[in-house]
């Protein structure tokens, strides 16, 4: 009396239950790995490596994702779209870099690189050219 699990009998249902399952992993796996390498692809098409960046290089920060009152602008739509220059302090990774910033940013000093772009100096020669002011003689009402 008892139950013998040495016995080994003819299950079929259970067997091809068995490779079902096994091929339907094996299916699952293929597609995760073919998943995986296609958002590979898309992540890498559009970072940015931090080894173009070095210590002491100047860089521009962007300010698309400030808050306005940090920017003291009564207008997201007329703030600056990038602000600086900056000084790159210390390379975090491959991904990160530590900025001086002034004090009153009030933000992290350590920013993501799709975050920054090289700011170039003007070239000897170049002038610099403010707009022209214009006097405007009276508001008109809509």
């Amino acid at each position: 009396m008892g139950f013998d699990i040495d016995k080994k009998g003819e299950h079929v249902k259970a067997d091809e239950f068995v490779k079902e399952m096994k091929d339907r992993h094996e299916k699952a796996k293929i597609a995760l790995i073919m998943f995986q390498e296609e958002m590979k692809r898309y992540v890498d098409r559009i970072r940015k490596e931090a080894g173009k960046y070095r210590v002491g290089n100047k860089v521009l920060i962007s300010t698309k994702d400030f808050l306005i009152e940090l920017m003291k602008r009564a207008m997201k739509k007329l703030m600056e779209k990038y602000i600086g220059p900056c000084v790159v302090k210390k390379i975090i990774s491959e991904n990160a870099v530590e900025l001086e910033l002034l004090v009153l940013l009030r933000i992290h000093q350590v920013v993501n690189v799709r975050r920054i772009i090289k700011y170039h100096e003007q070239v000897e020669g170049q002038k610099k050219i403010p707009p022209p002011l214009v006097k405007i003689e009276k508001i008109l009402d809509r």
